[in-house]
């Protein structure tokens, strides 16, 4: 059971949560330069503002769930 979650996890659940912080990385690096490039108008910069935010909170968002299983694989003992 526990050689069966070892593989499930590192075989696609790792990769997944790889995919989505890449993801939310590159939005977040969208965020900057929307907001260093469109400095002059408001509205993109606050678009940008936004870009940004919601790529930091898809980061930790992707760092929490691999904490996640981390902890409960060492639960289970896998």
């Amino acid at each position: 059971m526990t050689d069966l979650l070892n593989k499930i996890s590192d075989q696609i659940i790792n990769p997944i949560i790889l995919l989505l912080f890449v993801f939310a990385l590159i939005y977040f690096i969208w965020g900057v330069t929307q907001y260093v490039i469109k400095a002059d108008s408001d509205e993109q910069r606050e678009q940008g503002k936004q870009h940004m935010i919601w790529g930091i909170v898809g980061m930790f968002i992707m760092f929490a769930v691999y904490g996640i299983i981390g902890i409960i694989k060492n639960t289970i003992g896998a």
